[in-house]
């Protein structure tokens, strides 16, 4: 029977071996927390280069945040149009301004910085469409703060070796990798980077390059024929 030891033990063992393979960097963010927090609501389900896309045009059409919350929502949404459904991101992104504004009398959020992680954490899940994933993202890059972003490309790494369960989410595998590693930033920096790299370039969304991997032997979905049913991934055909 696999005990929690055993697999902070290997998940431990997995980042030194990524550590190895991608080099250990330090902490690099946005130097503006609230683009850290906008272009990561930009950023889901699209590339870093329509994201970026997406908020240079954005701040050239609304320059002030009170512009973008003013904003007509049609015009907001063409405005981000290069980022994945912006009808979707548009009104969150107003949502959030409104509510921020409101609450704290202008856009600004280095407040966080002088919150406790769990603090900060929960004020920033209170905000309309901000979850785990940015949340985390924003506290980790921005503020330095000790958690775990799990974005599709780690929670798939993660599974396919077997760190967390077949059916565990996203959402929830923030707070179980969380508990198997050191609660400092930089280690969980690089944990984050790494894994989000391997998956982009090795551990393939349909298609992993297994034989190419570095944690192939410690690979639970490698090591048993790749025929797990993994809720990060779909069922695959045999070839």
């Amino acid at each position: 029977m696999v005990t929690t030891l055993d697999l902070a033990v290997k998940t431990r063992d997995a980042h030194e071996r990524l550590n190895e393979q991608y080099g250990v960097d330090p902490i690099r963010g946005r130097v503006d927390p609230m683009h850290e927090l906008i272009g990561t609501i930009l950023s889901h389900r699209t590339t870093f280069a329509n994201e970026r896309t997406a908020y240079q045009t954005m701040r050239e059409r609304f320059p002030t945040w009170e512009a973008v919350r003013d904003a007509p929502l049609d015009a907001l949404i063409d405005a981000i149009k290069t980022a994945n459904y912006p009808e979707i991101k548009a009104p969150y992104i107003q949502n959030v301004l409104t509510v921020l504004i409101a609450e704290r009398g202008e856009a600004n959020i280095d407040f966080l910085r002088d919150m406790s992680t769990e603090e900060a954490m929960d004020w920033l899940n209170r905000l309309p469409g901000v979850g785990p994933k940015t949340s985390t993202l924003l506290l980790l890059f921005s503020f330095h703060k000790p958690v775990l972003p799990v974005d599709t490309h780690v929670h798939r790494v993660t599974q396919r070796l077997g760190l967390i369960g077949p059916k565990v989410s996203a959402e929830k595998a923030h707070k179980l990798l969380l508990s198997y590693l050191p609660p400092d930033a930089t280690v969980l920096y690089n944990f984050h980077k790494h894994f989000f790299w391997h998956g982009q370039r090795v551990c393939f969304w349909y298609n992993p390059n297994c034989t190419g991997c570095v944690l192939n032997d410690m690979c639970d979905f490698y090591q048993t024929g790749r025929t797990a049913v993994l809720s990060s991934t779909p069922i695959r055909k045999n070839k």
